[in-house]
């Protein structure tokens, strides 16, 4: 555990001597105060997120006190003008259960009530506080290895809870030493969404009168295997399943599609089952990565503009987000669809705030997440994948993915490619100079550094939590990509 105990006398804050004994060990646990310092919660607390190593950096005594805290910091109790209650996911880790049990305890301990929804994907989270309009909490760490336990925050109606709309404050908190509460303690109780979460998934995406398809899944021993055969039950596919075994020690590879390694089970699964396109999810399912017919990895960037394409055809004319190192194609394709592009920072929580800032109706990242307004602008791995099937299967027969795809692949790119550098300040300056000697380019400071040029563009972003540069480019031929690559890269790393 963390740099964990109490402070001065070593009672409770806000109790006398002997008053902890007449605590219930749900409240003694929920008011335990944490002298953690500042850096040590900085590790475990990131942007958008709490994640870290079980039992080591999180164990259920923090969660407990986060679940407090939780309701201290976004006012949930009825009495402060909150809806009075949660609802709690998780998914197939083994350390899940004891983290959500004391995360629920330390919540109703300070007042509300706690819906727990059991096994879950992020997404199917997301359902449940837009449906229920309550705030939630998942426990997940997505794709880290199997000893990292995690928490996602989220305000009704799915809003994101991150370092600027209270994971900040509830790390001071937990810092400080979270307030007494006395009054009643809320109740705990059971309840099954998965069925109306497939139901209104599959109420925006019917794929029920479309040819059928051969498609592979790869579930990575993650919460795909719990989602994808309800949502899949019934419709014209025929499934060949990978990994679907909920297994939180991920004993096949990573649950990390954005990996090419993690595909490479799918891609040869695909070509031998000469299936119609191979589906992989994450850990928690709300990424989804797609291969096509031929076994190659589909970019993000093509299946923002694929999705996109059907988004404006039901709804014309609206905004449709993308993160700035998502490929040109993204706003080509969505102006020529009459939509509008937005372009934003990288980071799930710049694309929903832009999104309800804008109305826009979908969003798209190179990460794989995808974001959807009648989904309560919350990013869906499964309803990214269905509306690919549904592409695929309303087109005629002997369409393939890579020919339904091909007039939105326009560019090359090179992934993103990290630099380890000494200074990232002076690199980044470094290579803000060389780039203005450069004719003919613009340069922004919208996330990091931007060089655009007609034929290419490159962004070059620092890390926040390690010494590192991401590197990004994109050109019109490979060639030229190649050497804006190697060109680039050699000012980054000059003198590092």
């Amino acid at each position: 555990m963390v740099n964990a105990g109490r402070r001065g006398s070593g009672h409770l804050r806000g109790s006398e001597p002997g008053e902890e004994a007449h605590l219930s060990p749900a409240v003694a646990r929920a008011r335990y105060h944490y002298a953690v310092a500042m850096t040590d919660l900085s590790r475990i607390i990131k942007a958008y997120d709490i994640r870290g190593i079980v039992p080591d950096e999180i164990d259920a005594e923090l969660a407990s006190s986060v679940g407090s805290a939780f309701v201290e910091v976004l006012g949930i109790r009825a009495v402060d003008g909150g809806p009075g209650a949660i609802v709690i996911g998780h998914d197939m880790r083994p350390s899940s259960p004891e983290l959500v049990a004391a995360f629920a305890a330390g919540a109703a301990a300070y007042g509300v009530d706690v819906v727990l929804i059991g096994l879950a994907s992020t997404d199917e989270l997301y359902f449940a506080s837009g449906s229920l309009q309550l705030p939630g909490a998942m426990f997940t760490a997505s794709h880290n290895p199997a000893q990292y336990n995690g928490i996602k925050l989220c305000r009704a109606g799915a809003a994101p809870v991150g370092q600027d709309s209270g994971l900040s404050e509830i790390r001071q908190m937990l810092t400080d030493g979270i307030p007494p509460y006395a009054g009643p303690v809320g109740l705990i109780s059971e309840r099954e969404l998965l069925a109306a979460y497939v139901g209104h998934l599959r109420g925006l995406v019917d794929l029920r009168e479309n040819r059928r398809l051969k498609v592979v899944v790869d579930a990575g021993n993650g919460m795909g295997g719990h989602t994808v055969p309800a949502a899949f039950d019934g419709l014209p596919l025929d499934v060949v399943p990978m990994y679907f075994e909920l297994d939180g020690t991920f004993p096949n590879h990573e649950a990390n599609p954005i990996e090419p390694e993690n595909l490479r089970d799918l891609q040869a699964a695909v070509v031998l089952e000469a299936a119609d396109l191979g589906l992989a999810f994450d850990g928690d399912a709300d990424r989804c990565f797609v291969v096509d017919e031929t076994g190659r990895i589909v970019s993000p960037s093509t299946l923002t503009s694929l999705i996109a394409v059907r988004e404006l055809a039901r709804h014309p004319g609206s905004k449709v987000i993308h993160n700035l190192i998502t490929s040109r194609a993204v706003a080509e394709v969505v102006t020529e669809h009459g939509g509008v592009p937005v372009r934003t920072r990288v980071g799930h929580s710049f694309i929903k705030a832009t999104m309800a800032e804008t109305n826009a109706v979908f969003g798209g990242e190179h990460s794989g997440h995808f974001y959807f307004r009648d989904f309560w602008r919350a990013d869906s791995g499964l309803l990214a994948a269905l509306h690919t099937l549904a592409a695929l299967g309303e087109a005629p027969i002997g369409t393939t993915l890579s020919s339904l795809l091909a007039p939105y692949e326009r560019y090359f790119a090179s992934g993103e490619i990290n630099s380890t550098v000494k200074d990232q300040q002076a690199a980044m300056q470094l290579a803000r100079t060389r780039s203005a000697e450069i004719p003919d380019v613009t340069i922004d400071d919208l996330d990091g550094l931007t060089v655009s040029a007609p034929r290419w563009w490159f962004n070059l972003r620092p890390s926040n939590t390690e010494p590192l540069l991401r590197l990004n480019i994109e050109a019109d031929t490979e060639e030229l990509m190649s050497h804006i690559r190697d060109t680039a890269l050699a000012a980054i790393r000059e003198g590092q």
